[in-house]
């Protein structure tokens, strides 16, 4: 394993990187979580902390470092990537559909009524819908998780951990902090936890990020993860919107 103070801007030894990069994961997990489920005046946090995890590399680190964490070009692959964001969408579908149908425990309902809660989209059109919310999850998540997880993250954890287990960590690391979207609800009476569903869709948005890592891994480079990513979204808010947005509240 390569020395972590070779690719920071400052001399920092792998330890002090490891420690700096874990808290800046708690951070931006705990943004996210204020973010979703806090009062609407902190719902900026949400993309704020987008914005910061696609910065960090440009703030920590040198020109090599991003290179090694994957901000290079790649060669192709982002056909592949994108049928399998998208298919990896649809499969989240099924199985919630499958399982849950168009109750709350359906994490695409809960994300739908999400939407619901930002503002008022009684007079709203489908492109308007997507408009408003789609465009910003092409844009925001795809771009800051991808640096953030499987690039800064993944990185720093190599320097400690094998590629195996550093991957693993990530993703249960990615699929964690997507309870704020599904398991933990916010209701009238506060928060609820919404156990078994909510367990289920950790463990998918942990195979998702599996298969983003793999992306990762397979091209070098961090842009075709970023564009199956964006797939991925595109994919669940065409599903909601055209399926599920009339069957919930």
């Amino acid at each position: 394993m390569s020395e972590t103070n070779s690719i920071w801007r400052s001399s920092l030894s792998s330890k002090t990187a490891l420690l700096i990069v874990l808290l800046l994961t708690m951070v931006f997990g705990a943004m996210r979580v204020l973010g979703v489920l806090g009062p609407s005046y902190l719902r900026p946090l949400l993309p704020l902390g987008f914005c910061l995890m696609a910065a960090m590399p440009w703030m920590l680190l040198k020109p090599e470092g991003r290179r090694q964490i994957g901000l290079t070009q790649a060669s192709g692959f982002y056909l592949p990537a994108l049928a399998m964001g998208a298919a990896a969408a649809l499969i989240c579908f099924g199985v919630g559909i499958l399982l849950f149908g168009s109750t709350r425990d359906n994490w695409f309902v809960t994300i739908g009524n999400s939407y619901r809660s930002i503002m008022d989209t009684s007079h709203f059109s489908i492109a308007m819908l997507h408009a408003v919310f789609t465009v910003p999850a092409l844009i925001f998540s795809p771009i800051g998780e991808e640096i953030f997880f499987r690039g800064l993250l993944q990185r720093t954890l190599e320097e400690h951990f094998d590629i195996q287990a550093s991957t693993i960590l990530e993703c249960a690391a990615f699929g964690l902090v997507h309870l704020c979207h599904h398991g933990l609800l916010r209701t009238a009476a506060g928060i609820v936890l919404l156990p078994a569903s909510g367990a289920l869709w950790v463990a998918l948005m942990f195979l998702t990020a599996l298969l983003f890592a793999r992306i990762r891994k397979r091209t070098g480079s961090i842009y075709p993860s970023m564009a199956s990513h964006a797939a991925f979204n595109l994919t669940m808010n065409i599903v909601i919107f055209s399926t599920l947005w009339q069957h919930s509240p």
